[in-house]
């Protein structure tokens, strides 16, 4: 079972949903495919226990960690922190992973900017986790409009999810001084930088109505 989801989402995370047959997978693994058919009715039900398999995982990993820094800091947490909780916890993830996890990543990447189904299967499975980290940066930020926090959220998601599909862009762009896959140097940098940007849209209120009062 292990060698056929393994194999299953190599491909998915490399040709998407609908570059890949139930023969692709069965040919890969060197079985005919009714084997394939037998454990799984369909490529649909594959791909969504494919995507299961590791969003338990870390789902389970970061919920951990933010609860666990939540209590930590109190009623206390920083943005930094919150982001740190969520956001490195899963970098570490795919740096300690090996290839498999890094294909996951690239997996959900793909899930990720899919309306039709991508959205849906995002829901089941990280709604919970990113509703704390919500409730973290609310205390952090507790004089923000709360749609300043939702969107924010959004831009720190939409880099984690380019930063996972490891297209090999920035490689390019930079001349190999930056490799999409280098977490750590991602991990390094994500959350400061994604910190910095939350406090700057929601002072930017603050400062209106300042200046409205002056």
């Amino acid at each position: 079972m292990d060698q056929i989801l393994d194999t299953a989402e190599y491909l998915f995370s490399k040709h998407g949903f609908y570059g890949v047959t139930l023969k692709d997978v069965a040919k890969s693994i060197g079985v005919h495919h009714t084997l394939i058919n037998y454990y799984f009715e369909d490529k649909k039900k594959l791909f969504e226990v494919v995507f299961a398999r590791r969003a338990v995982v870390t789902s389970e990993r970061r919920m951990k960690v933010l609860d666990d820094y939540a209590k930590q800091v109190g009623d206390a947490p920083t943005v930094e922190g919150a982001l740190r909780a969520f956001l490195d916890t899963d970098l570490d993830l795919y740096t300690e992973g090996g290839e498999g996890w890094r294909n996951y990543g690239a997996l959900g990447a793909q899930v990720a900017s899919t309306p039709e189904w991508g959205a849906r299967m995002m829901d089941e499975h990280f709604d919970p986790v990113v509703l704390r980290l919500i409730d973290l940066l609310k205390k952090a930020l507790p004089d923000c409009a709360e749609e300043d926090i939702f969107w924010g959220y959004h831009f720190v998601t939409g880099a984690l999810m380019l930063t996972l599909a490891r297209t090999g862009r920035i490689d390019k762009l930079s001349g190999g001084l930056c490799r999409s896959g280098d977490y750590a140097a991602v991990k390094e940098r994500m959350a400061t930088f994604m910190a910095a940007g939350f406090m700057a849209v929601c002072s930017r209120k603050k400062r209106a109505s300042l200046r409205a009062k002056g």
